[in-house]
């Protein structure tokens, strides 16, 4: 089997569909790309058994048809360091052997047939809907960093997608902060929810920057399977079982406590302080009244001290809240309005944080954030 393509070309592909490659495969297969080339179309695949990424290149010379399984390593690391230049590919299935060469280099390597590497398994009549690629980029990035790490709680493990048909609804929590991304552009006949799980959607959010297309999102809820489809890339992955904590109970629903203030000099604010607070509860006080706003930190054990006044609007009751400084600024991060507003009901209750202004019509952002007890 031999074709030739171009260096710049497979080395974006093959970027594209790297991150679903397992760190700690329990196969070693798994550590390979596979190329399987049939026709004048170059298969590109990467795995790890729960997510699956393809990426189809058309080739412009091909002679013979086959699978093998190439080292990804030892072929992410040339094609790096080489100039844009067509790179030819001779495979000796039978001797397991492949030799990849350019006009001022050869490189041969050892590679592995390709009937060992595990076939995508097929969906039996998924139900499916389009969503723009961007609309779909932007509701993985606002909530995937509220999604949770502990594996005692898996089903928090992943980001929650409620499909109805007024709109689509990604939520994401880790018991402190939690994250709800809708869009009423975006709508289905028949209502289904399921957890996408962190890594692979990690892998379609890189992969969706920049791309204008639109998504082809396919799924069943017996086998517990998705897939999105769009240019040339496919994902295939399982979903996560089990239940999504029932976060509409914990959104509180009358927060009279309002403080209005513009987001990157809270957020720089935060930063600042959060500098002088305690290492293990990173605790920041918000002192607010019609008088005074007051950002201040303190850790007793360094004598460490910080206080800052800052600008903003405040309606409500005289209060002093508590809140773990790297959530709260991992939140302000991950919003794009220039005014925000935190709202409270009491001290010991969970805030919201939203924007003064959504970026679309249709699009509907919250966060809520737990506080801490404050203990000076």
């Amino acid at each position: 089997m031999k074709f030739i393509v171009s260096r710049d070309v497979l080395y974006k592909n093959l970027s594209a569909i790297s991150g679903v490659l397992g760190t700690n495969s329990t196969l070693p297969i798994l550590d390979n790309f596979l190329f399987s080339v049939e026709g004048d179309l170059l298969t590109l695949t990467a795995s790890d058994l729960d997510a699956t990424m393809t990426a189809t290149v058309q080739l412009t010379y091909v002679e013979g048809e086959g699978a093998v399984a190439i080292p990804s390593k030892t072929i992410l690391e040339t094609l790096k360091l080489m100039p844009e230049t067509p790179v030819t590919f001779d495979i000796d299935i039978e001797n397991h052997i492949i030799k990849f060469s350019t006009e001022n280099g050869e490189y041969d390597s050892s590679c592995f047939p390709g009937e060992e590497y595990p076939a995508m398994k097929t969906m039996n009549e998924p139900q499916s809907f389009e969503i723009e690629a961007v609309i779909l980029q932007r509701a993985i990035s606002k909530t995937l960093f509220a999604t949770g790490n502990d594996e005692l709680r898996p089903n928090m493990m992943g980001v929650l997608c409620e499909l109805s048909n007024e709109n689509i609804t990604f939520v994401a929590t880790d018991a402190h902060k939690l994250v709800r991304y809708t869009n009423n552009a975006v709508k289905v006949d028949d209502s289904a929810a399921f957890i996408l799980p962190k890594k692979p959607i990690t892998q379609l959010k890189s992969t969706l920057s920049g791309v204008n297309d639109k998504v082809k999102v396919e799924y069943t809820a017996d086998t517990h399977h998705i897939r999105f489809s769009f240019a040339n890339i496919v994902l295939f992955s399982s979903l996560k079982e089990g239940k999504f904590p029932a976060y509409q109970a914990v959104i509180p629903k009358d927060n009279p406590n309002k403080f209005v203030v513009d987001r990157k000099d809270f957020h720089k604010s935060i930063c600042r302080v959060g500098i002088y607070s305690n290492q293990s509860t990173f605790q920041v006080r918000i002192s607010l009244s019609d008088e005074k706003k007051v950002v201040t930190a303190e850790d007793l054990d360094f004598s460490n001290k910080a206080e800052e006044v800052i600008k903003g609007s405040y309606i409500g009751e005289t209060m002093d809240i508590g809140f773990n400084s790297k959530f709260l600024r991992e939140m302000l991060e991950n919003l794009d309005s220039e005014t925000i507003s935190l709202e409270m009901s009491q001290p010991n209750r969970a805030a919201l944080i939203v924007p003064t202004e959504q970026d679309s019509p249709d699009e509907d952002l919250l966060m809520l954030i737990m506080p801490v007890m404050l203990n000076y």
